[in-house]
């Protein structure tokens, strides 16, 4: 008898020790199942934050395109177009004349002292070599005295001098060559958009004869289409002012470099020994 209850406690040992062991190992899968899980999750939610950011952006700035093209149309696409292409053509004048000063501007000073070096030495020829494959006014305006200079007819102090301010004014005016349709472009951008806003009011005082009645509703339309071809073109001539601000200054560093560069010419000439006194 004793036997048997020690057998049955040995099975029922046996058997709790088994079943504790099933719902350990139950408990320990369901735990990793939902740490996967939750992973799982997680990994779904950052790729959803991931997407949804660039299509955020996407939409940010495909609304901005199409607020601006919408803008656009309701501010009456011909005269629109009429100040957008006012922008392009005053934008093109400009980058012309940037590109064109860029280009112009030298290193005045080194240049002058290679240029006054050559000439104390008699060395004229190598100082117009010099002047040729150098650009910019002031190397054209030192090449047109060392030319006079070099001459035995205008060596002269006198001649010197007027082929100097000659050869001035006609670099001043390359410099200044197509500002004027610049500060065309500048004022009409501005009276296009009166223009359409002139015609805008128009359009609204019509409404308002055919309809009968002064709502909001009915003064609207005409009142956007003038509004809006107003800012359009008071941003385009800020735009084309800005850049021809930077030209007027442009202008005026080279033209004081060749003024200061002309008396140091004409000096440099005066101490050359071709020079007639």
């Amino acid at each position: 008898m004793k036997k048997l209850f020690a057998i049955v406690a040995l099975v029922a040992a046996c058997s709790f020790a088994a079943t504790s062991n099933v719902m350990a190992q139950e408990e320990a899968e369901e735990a990793a199942t939902e740490q996967v899980d939750t992973a799982a999750v997680d990994t779904t939610a950052a790729e959803a934050a991931v997407e949804e950011a660039p299509a955020v952006v996407e939409e940010e700035s495909e609304s901005l395109h199409k607020v601006l093209k919408t803008k656009f149309i309701e501010g009456d696409a011909g005269f629109m177009s009429l100040v957008a292409l006012a922008l392009v053509l005053g934008l093109a004048f400009c980058i012309e004349r940037v590109i064109y000063l860029t280009l112009a501007q030298v290193n005045t000073r080194k240049f002058m002292a290679e240029l006054a070096d050559l000439v104390a030495k008699d060395k004229v020829e190598d100082a117009l070599a010099l002047c040729k494959a150098t650009r910019g006014p002031v190397a054209r305006v030192s090449n047109k005295a060392l030319i006079c200079l070099n001459s035995k007819e205008q060596n002269d102090i006198a001649s010197i001098e007027r082929a100097i301010n000659t050869e001035a004014e006609i670099q001043g005016s390359y410099l200044e060559q197509h500002c004027s349709w610049i500060t065309f472009f500048i004022a009409s951008a501005p009276s296009l958009g009166f223009l359409g806003t002139v015609i805008g009011m128009v359009m609204a005082f019509d409404t308002i004869e055919k309809a009968g009645d002064i709502s909001p509703t009915v003064v609207a339309g005409g009142m956007k289409v003038a509004l809006i071809t107003t800012i359009f073109g008071i941003v385009v001539a800020l735009i084309l002012q800005l850049f021809y601000n930077f030209i007027l200054g442009s202008i005026e560093g080279l033209t004081a470099n060749m003024e200061e560069s002309a008396q140091e010419l004409l000096t440099m000439c005066v101490k050359s020994p071709k020079c007639q006194k």
